[in-house]
């Protein structure tokens, strides 16, 4: 009796700890969905001819649009962007850089605005092979053109990270980290952007150092989504912003349950802000209440490596979420505003290295996605009703 006790108690002690492995509270693997994904040809842009690297995409007023650059035999690499009426035929556009390092761009972020296109890009270089980022903007011809700006707005001794841009009805918000915690840039029109940074509740105080991941915008102006770093902590906690106009912020923490997370995308679904990352047993979402962020879900596990929110996605009543765990992409549904996610089967694997990646966009009946395996780089696009299955 007691040997079986025992071998009972074992098995529930394996369950126990394959529940905390993951961030599911159920411990339910949820079946997967299964697209019926349909693989779209990007044409080859002008210049060298070299394998593409595609790293974002986004849509707005009816335009689809990939953006990454070309890498040529000679591992040159230049900037590259297409543009779609239905996320089905394509046409690369015009690139103008202005400066030696935007020559040699690959675009990293996207976001449109009423039909008009605008960019983050980067190319490391200088003696130290830091970062040389700067930005682009659609033009009234489809050109996208390189934006010049001073080297210490973006870069220099202060510089961090320059993570992601958001379009809205106020303009244009890049989402980043200073050498002081988490900043901005902002702008009307895209054609220049002032730096936020140093602002109380946004930069790091007494309570630690703070980073900014993503923006989106909201009716009443701009949120964003990071972490932050207690004094002598090791683990990161998250955290989100909110602004009116891009300047003044106001800090809140969201909960997890032993204090552990990173809030990494964020997207808004009808009217409500969802934001997903890394949390300890995996990956979890949160959404934002009239009281206050709130957890939503968990999702994923744990893998072998750093786990990371690489998209996330608006696609009808419906999220769409993109991940790393260190050995592979992958994509996640939500039919519930976060609070249940299941597997996405993708239409080719893609290795998590630092020369991969995973975008997604949506807009009407569309979902597009937009991956690189490290060999090739690939476009898909899938009905919104085919998410159902």
């Amino acid at each position: 009796m007691l040997r079986r006790v025992g071998a009972v108690l074992g098995v529930l002690a394996v369950l126990v700890a394959a529940c905390e492995g993951s961030a599911c509270p159920d411990c339910a693997e949820p079946l997967p969905v299964r697209p019926a994904w349909q693989s779209v040809v990007l044409p080859d842009t002008p210049g060298v001819p070299g394998r593409a690297v595609l790293r974002d995409a986004t849509a707005c007023a009816g335009r689809w649009y990939v953006v990454g650059g070309v890498v040529d035999l000679a591992g040159e690499t230049r900037p590259a962007a297409w543009s779609s009426s239905d996320a089905n035929s394509w046409v690369p556009l015009p690139t103008a850089p202005v400066t030696f390092y935007g020559r040699q761009h690959v675009l990293s972020s996207a976001a449109c605005r009423d039909g008009r296109l605008a960019a983050v890009g980067a190319k490391s270089g200088g003696a130290h092979g830091n970062p040389r980022t700067g930005t682009w903007r659609q033009a009234s011809d489809g050109t996208l053109h390189e934006v010049d700006a001073p080297f210490e707005r973006y870069a220099g001794p202060r510089a961090v990270n320059v993570a992601r841009l958001a379009a809205g009805p106020q303009g244009w918000l890049i989402a980043g980290s200073r050498i002081d915690g988490a900043a901005a840039w902002i702008s009307p029109d895209a054609a220049g952007f002032a730096l936020v940074e140093g602002v109380p509740e946004l930069a790091g105080d007494e309570r630690g150092r703070t980073a900014a991941y993503d923006a989106v915008a909201v009716p009443s102006g701009w949120l964003m989504v990071g972490s932050l770093l207690p004094p002598g902590g090791t683990a990161l906690a998250p955290l989100a912003w909110s602004s009116t106009d891009g300047r003044s912020w106001q800090r809140a923490a969201l909960p997890v349950v032993d204090g552990r997370g990173q809030a990494q995308r964020v997207a808004v679904l009808g009217d409500v802000p969802v934001a997903v990352g890394s949390v300890r047993a995996g990956f979890g979402s949160w959404r934002l209440t009239t009281q206050g962020w709130r957890p939503a879900g968990g999702f994923g596990a744990a893998g072998p490596g750093v786990a990371s929110a690489a998209g996330l996605v608006a696609v009808g009543q419906r999220l769409v979420a993109v991940t790393r765990d260190g050995d592979r992409h992958g994509l996640w549904l939500s039919v519930d505003v976060g609070e249940s996610w299941r597997p996405m089967i993708m239409p080719q694997p893609v290795p998590d290295s630092g020369d991969t990646a995973v975008a997604v966009t949506s807009t009407g009946d569309r979902l597009l996605l937009v991956a690189d395996d490290g060999k090739t780089s690939r476009a898909w696009w899938a009905g919104v009703s085919d998410l159902d299955r």
